[in-house]
């Protein structure tokens, strides 16, 4: 299924969003929100429309939606801060850069104008540019090499691949000679053009596409470059045809991907077409989303929590009140001792003044002109006429004292209040033991439902992780594991993958003699650059390449040495360019109970609550300890959880460096 919007859609969009009457140009920028951790919100009134909504998620989609999350309770600053900056502005213009998947919309308010950066590759981003192309404010402040996106750098855009729009022969020629991978992998790379629109080239021109690219001759070429540029003709006519690709999945028709325009290579599937792509996105992305949205909110409502933890947070807020107001009682009547003679004092003025007939109006007057000669007069705060009591401040300390009474009684009064609720604190004390004892009862019967099938395996001690497809794939942890897997366990009919920079581990597909499907071979890329230097180094794309094992060797050239863990590769490698870093671990239940980790599309094949990781501020440890709070959550079971995923375990899974969850 489409996970993220190719260059192409990008070129279908913006051509949508400034010309004709899809055109945003012109419209008026209203309230912006965040409602999810990567999307914004931005409220236009359209002119001759009126109010539409354009959605923007980093590194996934961009289109106006009918299909909304609901808007947060508390704004985040992010939609805040480009309120400030942009709101009541007009957009001026909508385009694409080179052919990339960045869009720029153009703004303007009281004569300042500014840029939205809408960057729909790798991880995304979203950066508001003043008119000399400074950033003011981006969604996500992150340096990579030779680029930061930070307040008051200047912006600076990824660096540029070769536009298959304007691509000639000679830039074609170049490509494929210095290309190790075959035909398809080098038009979906080095054209920025994603699988999808490469098999679509390779189909439409004939050419083999598993063909060494070097190899491809003149006539290659030449029908390569036809191709494209019969691929392209409708983004360049603006003669556009929407649709929703749908496939039969067990008996269901379910929309697998959006488009401008038909490919020859879908012509077999069902398609659902749309008067325009805006529309196409928002029934596939945008619906999507809002139908995630809906489950999450039945998933809360179903994990509701649980009746003994709810008695016990009741029960424990009452013996907070109970020892608050039991300690201020004790506190008043204390001051009432503490102050016996000036009180008394008090009191007897007020008595005399009753049994001489006086009213309590006449009594407050007569207070106002006693002060002087009744110093604690002043004490008194208020007077009750209706039952005859008096509010005294005494220190800062609010006494109400009964007339009636003596100074002991008053006290008396306030110790009795203490003692009463002490006993109150005593029975809620032991209530919270039998709600206790209750939750205790109550998880060992749950804990006693759910076994652990624990069994060792022999790739445990190293890096590991499951296809898609059910292939074994292990790497090492460190020099001596890096060793033992190529002497031991690395066959002649395995395929060994290591990144183009140092600080990566020796990874191997246990083939099994069978054939390796693309999908294992991607997720084994994705692998061996996230659990590499190029993640401890906080960038979010790498190089990697595989080879055969009879290419891997400990034998160096004349007079070099290898260090252990250390390996020569001779040959022709296969290379994966700009591998996305990605990593993710989940709960395997059925069969063997453990956590498991490593590509996220692998990983949520085989696992169940899969908590996907990306590059953060967090080490190992805290991240492990998080997702390890998040499943005792989830399951309500932690003893189980602590068998089968503690956060030492957990922290086996989880690439080198720091990391942070994805969301949070």
């Amino acid at each position: 299924m489409k996970k993220e919007m190719t260059s192409a859609d990008v070129a279908a969009l913006t051509f949508e969003l400034s010309s004709g009457d899809t055109s945003i140009i012109d419209a008026k920028i209203a309230k912006i929100y965040q409602p999810a951790a990567d999307e914004i919100r931005i409220n236009l009134f359209v002119y001759n429309k009126g109010r539409d909504n354009l959605v923007i998620e980093a590194g996934k989609r961009a289109h106006m939606s009918q299909h909304l999350r609901p808007s947060p309770k508390l704004p985040q600053s992010f939609p805040m801060l480009l309120r400030k900056h942009i709101m009541a502005g007009r957009i001026t213009f909508v385009k694409q850069y080179d052919f990339d998947r960045i869009m720029e919309i153009g703004i303007v308010r009281g004569g300042v104008d500014t840029i939205l950066v809408v960057e729909l590759f790798s991880s995304g981003n979203i950066v508001l540019l003043d008119s000399e192309r400074k950033i003011i404010l981006p969604m996500k402040p992150v340096s990579f090499k030779g680029r930061k996106i930070r307040s008051g750098e200047v912006y600076q855009y990824p660096e540029a691949q070769i536009s298959p729009v304007e691509a000639g022969a000679e830039d074609l020629e170049k490509a494929f000679a210095l290309s190790d991978a075959d035909v398809v992998r080098t038009i979906a790379t080095r054209f920025n053009l994603g699988g999808v629109l490469a098999e679509e080239v390779c189909a439409r021109s004939g050419v083999n596409k598993a063909e060494v690219a070097r190899d491809i001759g003149s006539d290659g070429i030449t029908s390569i470059m036809a191709a494209l540029k019969d691929l392209f003709s409708p983004l360049l006519s603006g003669n556009l045809k929407p649709c929703v690709v749908k496939k039969d999945v067990k008996g269901e028709m379910q929309s697998f991907d959006a488009l401008p325009f038909e490919l020859d290579i879908y012509k077999d599937y069902e398609k659902e077409s749309f008067p325009t792509f805006n529309a196409a996105l928002d029934a596939f992305f945008g619906k999507m989303s809002a139908e995630s949205v809906q489950e999450q909110v039945t998933a809360v409502k179903k994990e509701k929590v649980n009746v003994f933890e709810r008695r016990l947070q009741k029960q424990e807020a009452a013996i907070d009140k109970f020892t608050t107001d039991a300690n201020k009682y004790t506190l008043v009547a204390e001051k009432i001792y503490a102050n016996y003679v000036d009180i008394e004092e008090i009191i007897g003025v007020l008595l005399q003044a009753r049994d001489k007939g006086y009213s309590w109006d006449e009594i407050r007057s007569i207070l106002k002109k006693a002060k002087d000669s009744v110093p604690a007069a002043k004490w008194i705060v208020s007077i009750d006429s209706a039952v005859g009591n008096i509010v005294l401040d005494l220190d800062g300390i609010m006494a109400t004292v009964d007339i009636k009474l003596t100074v002991p009684q008053n006290a008396q009064v306030y110790y009795d209040k203490a003692k009463k609720l002490t006993k109150k604190k005593d029975g809620a004390l032991k209530a919270i033991e039998d709600t206790k004892s209750a939750m205790q009862k109550k998880e060992k019967k749950a804990s006693g439902k759910r076994k652990v099938h624990a069994k060792k395996y022999w790739y445990g001690r190293f890096r590991w992780f499951t296809s898609s497809d059910g292939f074994l794939v292990v790497a090492g942890r460190d020099a001596d594991s890096n060793e033992e897997i190529v002497k031991k366990y690395m066959e002649k009919r395995d395929i060994v993958f290591h990144t183009q920079v140092p600080g990566a581990p020796i990874t191997v597909i246990k083939t099994q003699g069978k054939d390796v499907p693309e999908q294992t071979l991607q997720e084994t890329a994705q692998f061996v650059v996230s659990y590499s230097s190029v993640w401890k180094s906080g960038q979010f794309s790498g190089d990697c390449y595989w080879i055969k094992p009879e290419q891997v060797s400990k034998t160096p050239e004349s007079g070099e040495y290898l260090k252990k863990g250390s390996f020569v590769i001779r040959g022709e490698r296969n290379y994966f360019r700009d591998v996305h870093v990605g990593a993710a671990v989940a709960l395997e239940l059925e069969g063997s109970t453990r956590v498991i980790g490593g590509p996220v599309s692998a990983v949520n094949t085989h696992g169940q609550h899969l908590v996907e990781i990306v590059p953060g501020k967090f080490n190992q440890n805290d991240v492990a300890k998080k997702i390890y709070k998040i499943y005792v959550e989830k399951l309500g079971d932690p003893n189980f959880v602590k068998q089968i995923a503690s956060p030492d375990k957990i922290s086996m899974m989880l690439p080198p460096g720091e990391s942070d969850i994805k969301g949070q």
